[in-house]
């Protein structure tokens, strides 16, 4: 075991380097960087009349592109900026933003509870709802139930967030205003009380995590249910019932265990997944500051530091993640060995 994890740990490597590399070469041939977007305002901003507008006209002179260059740390090679990118992130130093002028990890942590707000809910709305119905869809396979509730959670699943979001910002935001159209909190929050902060929270996040959370009911039910139905019809199902133990008893002392490997292998990155993914179109739509909105405005404004620096975090996140998913396999069932 031990030898299998330093391998895994050992291959995060190549793979953060790969990923970093790739994503450092696409960059170098994007148009529109930090120091065409600089020249472009300049020029724009040069051009407002009389003599300002010759100059605009004349361009940006050479002394003073290099010091916007510089200013980037695009005057150093391709080569030599990446290899100082590498060194500071190996010390977790994801660089500073190029237009907010903010450190990446200060901006990682300013959005940050905007996504564990929706994405804590999502997930825990998700399991609490997805794997008991999974279960009861499995004890009753075939039935009216079962039927009815895959008609639901398909529906649910074929209908994509953002769609979802602006019916339900159009029905109970405008029409009805049962509920606040965008914002985590209400102007008034900092002169509310403890219990009424809470209920005004509640308040606003009900519509974003209802357009979030509709759709991820589906795979984990469906998940829950197949693993289930396919420990019901194993041998030592029929034994145990044989020997005179209840349904409830065989559910839950026999096929409970088996019947969520899958599932609760699957767990911590879905935990971890909701502290730093973000819904860019839920967000956008209900006027929410977290991380998926901060990702894409970094992408439009060619932000690289922001771009590079959170691919970094996340990437190395996701592959630690992975590696406790496996380790959950011989948490849960012993018979699995990785040499």
């Amino acid at each position: 075991m031990l030898s299998y994890i330093l391998k895994r740990l050992l291959l995060m490597i190549p793979t953060l380097f790969g990923v970093l590399l790739l994503t450092f070469i696409v960059i170098q041939f994007v148009p529109g960087g930090p120091v065409e977007q600089y020249l472009a305002e300049a020029k724009a901003s040069s051009g407002a009349g009389g003599e300002s507008i010759y100059r605009g006209g004349k361009g940006v002179d050479e002394k003073r592109l290099a010091e916007i260059k510089a200013l980037y740390g695009f005057d150093k090679p391709a080569p030599e900026r990446f290899w100082l990118m590498i060194k500071s992130y190996l010390s977790f130093d994801l660089g500073k933003s190029f237009f907010q002028h903010k450190p990446v990890w200060d901006l990682v942590k300013e959005k940050l509870p905007v996504s564990i707000s929706l994405g804590l809910w999502t997930f825990f709305i998700s399991y609490l709802i997805s794997i008991p119905l999974g279960i009861a869809k499995a004890v009753r396979a075939g039935s009216r139930f079962d039927f009815f509730t895959t008609l639901i959670v398909l529906i649910g699943y074929a209908i994509p967030g953002f769609v979802l979001g602006v019916a339900l910002l159009v029905v109970f935001g405008g029409q009805l205003q049962w509920f606040p159209l965008r914002g985590l909190t209400s102007a008034n929050w900092d002169t509310l009380s403890v219990g009424a902060k809470i209920a005004d929270y509640l308040w606003h996040i009900v519509l974003p995590v209802t357009a979030m959370v509709l759709g991820s009911f589906a795979v984990t039910t469906m998940l829950t249910k197949n693993a289930f139905l396919e420990e019901i019809r194993k041998h030592y199902v029929t034994t145990a019932r044989a020997k005179g133990l209840s349904e409830k008893q065989v559910l839950y002392k026999h096929i409970f265990r088996n019947a969520l490997i899958p599932i609760v292998t699957g767990f911590p990155a879905a935990f971890i997944g909701a502290f730093f993914t973000g819904s860019l179109l839920i967000e956008t739509l209900f006027s929410l500051d977290g991380l998926g909105l901060l990702s894409y405005e970094s992408v439009i404004r060619r932000d690289y530091p922001v771009v590079l620096g959170t691919l970094y975090l996340f990437t190395l996140i996701g592959l630690v993640t992975k590696l406790i998913s496996d380790m959950m396999y011989v948490w849960v069932d012993p018979r699995v060995k990785f040499e």
